[in-house]
């Protein structure tokens, strides 16, 4: 056999070898890099958790009652006449500046039927929770109107939808999300001052609200792909709870 069929025969032999190594590599590449992915999306997960964590455990806690108490004291004893209730709408103003963005031109990460199919899940998410919550823990409320005071509604739909903002405009600008979470903020203090809430009753409602969000932008793209439509169909349903009643929403792009 000549020497050129005997080079080109150890070629074939040594492809044959390296090639399944190679394919091998890529294969544990790509899984540590999944692993890594899924790692990186529990750690999101761990803020909005301790948030939540530090709420619960704020009664049984006395440094932590104690500073619910103190901060209540020092906030009416500060400002006895404050009763500005800007908090009623400006919870929504995430919301509203996602949409106005997105027909100014500032490109959002999902389109109009997606994005509105993920803000009803992340407001049936967070609402349905926090009313359970409500109803569990029967909180009394600093100005004493009612015992529905743990978490805070307002704070978690703030952070909710800051959140909201954050997911879909943290590739565009930073300043979206910084923006986003400063009325989440503003939100969840003038719940403070307005005597409505404990401060630990804000921290927990922002954890709700982030980690609502989050939970819908991880589990929509399975209910849209394997559950309810197609990819080419513009109809989207999602279950929606709000205000004690259950039910499912339409969203289709005409």
């Amino acid at each position: 056999m000549s020497v050129k069929y005997c080079l080109i025969l150890i070629i074939c032999f040594c492809s044959f070898l390296v090639y399944p190594q190679q394919r091998d590599t890529l294969y544990e590449k790509h899984r540590y890099a999944d692993l890594e992915y899924k790692a990186l999306k529990l750690t999101r997960i761990v803020v909005p958790s301790v948030f939540i964590a530090y709420g619960f455990s704020a009664p049984y806690i006395k440094p932590l009652h104690n500073l619910d108490v103190e901060t209540n004291y020092e906030l009416r004893e500060d400002h006895p006449g404050f009763g500005y209730h800007a908090d009623d709408y400006l919870r929504y103003a995430p919301i509203a500046a996602v949409y106005g963005l997105d027909l100014a031109g500032v490109r959002s990460k999902h389109k109009f039927v997606d994005r509105t199919a993920l803000l009803l899940l992340s407001t049936a998410i967070m609402a349905g929770t926090t009313s359970i919550t409500k109803n569990l823990t029967h909180r009394m409320r600093p100005n004493g109107l009612n015992d529905k005071s743990f978490p805070s509604g307002h704070t978690a739909m703030a952070f909710m939808a800051a959140e909201f903002m954050h997911q879909e405009y943290k590739d565009q600008s930073p300043w979206y999300s910084v923006m986003g979470y400063s009325v989440a903020l503003t939100t969840a203090g003038l719940r403070l001052y307005n005597s409505a809430h404990w401060l630990s009753d804000v921290v927990a409602g922002a954890g709700y609200g982030m980690l609502s969000t989050k939970i819908s932008y991880w589990v929509y793209p399975y209910i849209r792909d394997k559950l309810f439509l197609s990819k080419s169909n513009q109809t989207v349903m999602v279950p929606f709870y709000q205000d004690g009643h259950t039910g499912f929403t339409f969203v289709h792009k005409l």
